[in-house]
């Protein structure tokens, strides 16, 4: 083996492995629940008795935010087990009237719950900068090379197809 054909080998295998470890965490199969899911059924949504239900959801809601002081209302840390509870009974709830979540009308009640609690957590505006030119070119130039170097290593590769085959 020559060094050009030693040298984009060990290249093709560093795109691999770099590719590897960057796509590493991002597999949805770990964290979902891979079970089919049964058959949507064919009862229409029934929004008005939905209504009601998402409403008893946020009376619950309300009486356990009413335990905790309104000063920590803005810090997610104090009521995360309340606002959860919240989320997952509207999706219940929403399931049980043959209803999809989440749909317009569980939006607009969550809206109005958020207005009502957490209008007033965002005091400061929040300043977006530019990341430093230097981290922002290699931000461009790594895929831009990765991409080079895959298509020169097909081209290479088909014009020796007839020594790899």
């Amino acid at each position: 083996m020559d060094t050009n054909e030693f040298a984009v080998l060990k290249l093709f295998v560093v795109g691999i492995l770099v590719n590897a470890w960057m796509m590493g965490g991002l597999s949805a199969t770990d964290s979902f629940n891979t079970e089919p899911t049964p058959p949507w059924p064919k009862t229409p949504c029934n929004e008005s008795r939905l209504q009601s239900e998402v409403e008893f959801c946020g009376e619950v809601f309300k009486q356990d935010m009413a335990l905790i002081d309104p000063q920590y209302w803005c810090n997610l840390t104090h009521f995360i087990r309340e606002y959860h509870l919240f989320t997952r009974c509207t999706e219940e709830k929403s399931q049980n009237v043959n209803c999809y979540w989440p749909n317009p009308l569980v939006e607009s009640y969550i809206i109005r719950i958020h207005k009502h609690f957490f209008s007033n957590c965002t005091t400061e505006q929040v300043v977006w900068v530019d990341p430093p030119d230097d981290t922002l070119i290699i931000l461009i130039l790594i895929p831009v090379f990765l991409t080079l170097a895959m298509i020169a290593l097909v081209v290479w590769c088909s014009k020796r197809s007839d020594i790899l085959a």
